[in-house]
């Protein structure tokens, strides 16, 4: 069975990867929607949905996953920054507070028939300052993250506790990706 991973997140690849996963890599070119008023959870189930059926619609015959990681805090959804302005003020806004990252994932079978669901874990910052932010942005390019930080790299700097999957916060629940996947049928999972 052909599977595909409708994104061009190299951090998806590497942790399907490291599960022995046999896959190809189709990005997805469906827009995002950032609606502040559609529950977090919902929202990341939306548009994982609509990326992995673009890409089902590309490539069919296929297993296609899907996926969209936010980070929510005070009811708003951050996604990833416009530019390094930005990427400052969110990383200062989540300073020394916990917010909750969520990843939505929609699994599409080769019938056409889907799984949307979504993972969620609270990471909790440390209190830093300007200058923490500044070095953290001089080692690691916050515009393709959502909230401008990845846990996986130099994420110490920033965070203090994570309370749930740390994959998720990375932008892949593994564990429940690879459980839907081998609950309907297709073959390649190492």
């Amino acid at each position: 069975m052909r599977i595909v991973l409708g994104s061009g997140s190299p951090r998806r690849r590497e942790l399907l990867e490291r599960e022995g996963l046999e896959f190809e890599v189709v990005p997805s070119r469906a827009e995002e929607c950032h609606e502040a008023g559609i529950e977090l959870g919902r929202l990341c189930e939306i548009n994982a949905e609509a990326k992995a059926l673009e890409v089902a619609g590309r490539e069919r015959g296929a297993w296609v996953i899907g996926a969209d990681t936010l980070v929510g805090i005070d009811g708003e959804p951050l996604g990833k920054p416009a530019d390094l302005a930005a990427a400052r003020a969110m990383l200062a806004r989540l300073a020394g507070r916990s917010h909750e990252v969520c990843t939505g994932v929609c699994v599409v079978a080769p019938d056409g028939a889907r799984e949307v669901f979504h993972e969620r874990t609270v990471v909790t910052f440390r209190a830093f300052d300007d200058a923490v932010i500044g070095s953290y942005l001089d080692r690691v390019d916050p515009l393709d993250k959502a909230g401008s930080y990845g846990i996986q790299e130099h994420g110490g700097m920033l965070v203090e506790s994570i309370d749930g999957p740390f994959d998720n916060v990375v932008g892949l629940p593994v564990a429940a990706v690879l459980a839907r996947l081998g609950a309907c049928g297709p073959r390649g999972i190492g």
